[in-house]
């Protein structure tokens, strides 16, 4: 009962999203009460979300201070000189600047966390977006697929977490499947450049007149360099993973502040300027505690996935691995990132070991079909909303316009293993 439970509430969720019947708020928020409620677990309802909303609390804190703080460099014109060198090299040209987009994203990203990645892209990006009248929805689905190949390095979550979860090193798992990486970073310069042709068919080459930026002087010199350093700074610090994220932020957010807004009624200023990004993100994120709290609390989550291994017929083991492949990445959108590797690879691995089969060829196959976790697809994984909120776009129109592209990333990639014998 726990098993259809928790498949009727996801289901019900996606519905409503994809639908657009209702707002992400209401879905996440009051299906899984309702579920709670009809389940029986009316009495524990308090205790399940305030654990839920415990679990992503240090990532609503990262995400207030991240906005702020690239909101503030933003408002400063430290990306100016970096949109004016892009603008310059697309000429006005929507697949050049789409391609940059892809190319710019699997650089950043290199640092295995969707979060900083997607803080860093949007901000400097979506100005060049806007002023050539390109769709938001563009830049949040090429920055989806970039980042979610990349999100493929041994740091990042989806294979941190197979490696733990199958007590297997980044030799066994990660090397392995670097040609077929390789494979998947091809296709996401493919399908950037076929999606930013549909952007030069509708919009045409812009004419985009140069336009001279004023020369910084004196104390507005100082403060650019300033903001640089800062910035690389930060980077360097997230990349070297010196302290937790939220630590990170909230330090340079009170440095950037004391350079280039000192005083309170400043800083009031940048606070209501930005306040409505903050907020919308930050409930999303609450909301989605909301969710996977009580859908975990309950057993549901568990009971989901011990109900889909007991399908799996014994005579299927040979394909097993490929199945998780590409079944992973649709599975990814009902389970959490946590409880798809620590609760159902982790089976999977051992019913093919029982069977006869290479458990580490599953762990291969689930990071292979891991895409709506590192794609910011799936309603369950926080950066979702960051790289939703930042580019102001819905979810269900963002899962409707990338699934297609993200699912043969998926498919390329499962290909290419299968010719190289990793799986």
């Amino acid at each position: 009962m726990l098993a259809v439970s928790g498949f009727l509430t996801v289901g019900v969720f996606l519905a409503l999203v994809l639908s657009r019947r209702v707002s992400v708020l209401f879905a996440l928020t009051l299906v899984p009460i309702a579920a709670a409620l009809v389940s029986g677990f009316g009495g524990r309802l308090g205790g399940l979300i305030a654990d839920g909303l415990v679990t992503v609390a240090p990532v609503a804190i990262m995400i207030t201070f991240a906005v702020l703080y690239f909101s503030l460099m933003v408002d400063t014109g430290l990306f100016d000189p970096a949109v004016a060198r892009i603008l310059r090299w697309a000429g006005g040209d929507p697949l050049k600047i789409t391609v940059g987009t892809a190319l710019l994203t699997l650089l950043v990203a290199l640092d295995g966390d969707g979060a900083s990645t997607f803080l860093i892209t949007v901000s400097a990006l979506l100005p060049i977006y806007q002023r050539l009248g390109m769709r938001r929805i563009v830049l949040a689905g090429v920055i989806c697929l970039a980042a979610g190949v990349m999100n493929m390095v041994p740091w990042g979550g989806p294979t941190a977490r197979a490696m733990a979860a199958l007590h297997l090193d980044s030799g066994q798992l990660f090397l392995p499947v670097l040609p077929a990486m390789a494979a998947g970073v091809l296709w996401v310069l493919v399908a950037a450049y076929l999606i930013g042709r549909g952007e030069r068919k509708r919009l045409g080459v812009v004419e985009v007149p140069a336009v001279e930026r004023a020369r910084l002087t004196g104390a507005d010199r100082v403060r650019f360099w300033i903001n640089a350093l800062l910035t690389l700074v930060l980077v360097g610090c997230l990349l070297a993973q010196l302290a937790d994220l939220e630590v990170l932020f909230l330090l340079a957010f009170l440095v950037a502040l004391l350079v280039n807004r000192p005083s309170w009624a400043a800083q009031q200023e940048l606070f209501t300027k930005h306040a409505y990004n903050v907020v919308l993100v930050v409930v999303v994120i609450f909301a989605a505690g909301v969710f996977t709290g009580i859908l975990t609390g309950t057993g549901m989550i568990q009971a989901m996935a011990e109900g889909l291994v007991s399908v799996v017929p014994d005579s299927a083991s040979g394909l097993l691995p490929v199945a998780t492949a590409v079944a992973s990445m649709p599975l990814s959108l009902v389970f959490t990132p946590d409880a798809f590797y620590y609760g159902v690879v982790p089976v999977l691995a051992e019913t093919t070991a029982a069977l006869g089969g290479d458990p580490a060829a599953i762990g291969r196959a689930a990071i292979l079909g891991q895409m709506t976790t590192g794609f910011p697809l799936s309603p369950l994984t926080a950066s979702t909303f960051i790289l939703l909120g930042m580019s102001k776009v819905d979810l269900g129109e963002h899962q409707r316009f990338i699934f297609k592209w993200a699912f043969g990333t998926t498919l390329v990639m499962t290909a290419v293993a299968l010719l190289t014998g990793v799986l």
